[in-house]
């Protein structure tokens, strides 16, 4: 994963956590791309990416908060960014730190946005819940993710164009 030799895996053990969501679309996959690739936009449309501040064009932090009552503060690290392969890859530090990839192919007549995700828990107090709030974690995580889908499939149907 990554490039350059940057090993971004994080290490293993009970605060380590490993997602996987797969989303069907219907938009092309170049749209689909472009809108997953402005990560600065996410906060218009994901209404559990609170915000969003772009660093220098390859680097933004983000504060997300679903379902549980912390908010998680990210910074994303473009390590890939291919357009046609449709492939998009972050490396994550702070709360999280591992790893995020976006990979977007046609299907049929809709597009298969596949979302994956490995970290490890760094912040001090999620790293003592990791293991006994695990179940809570992986739900509060499925429902971000659900409604980041139902978010984006909405603003594709809506305005195509002003993507």
């Amino acid at each position: 994963m990554g490039t350059g030799g940057t090993d971004h895996r994080p290490r293993r053990g009970g605060s380590h956590f490993r997602f996987r969501s797969v989303w069907d679309l219907d938009a092309p996959p170049a749209l689909v791309y472009r809108t997953l690739e402005r990560a600065g936009e996410y906060p218009r449309w994901w209404p559990q990416v609170r915000r969003f501040t772009s660093a220098d064009g390859r680097t933004g932090t983000a504060v997300i908060r679903s379902a549980l009552p912390y908010a998680l503060r990210v910074t994303a690290t473009e390590l890939l960014r291919d357009p046609a392969g449709g492939v998009l890859e972050v490396a994550l530090s702070g709360d999280l730190e591992g790893w995020a990839r976006w990979t977007v192919r046609p299907r049929g007549t809709r597009t298969r946005a596949l979302y994956e995700q490995e970290v490890e828990v760094s912040r001090p107090l999620l790293r003592r819940l990791a293991v006994p709030g695990r179940p809570l974690f992986r739900l509060n995580h499925t429902l971000m993710m659900r409604a980041g889908q139902r978010a984006l499939a909405a603003r594709l149907a809506a305005r195509p164009e002003a993507v």
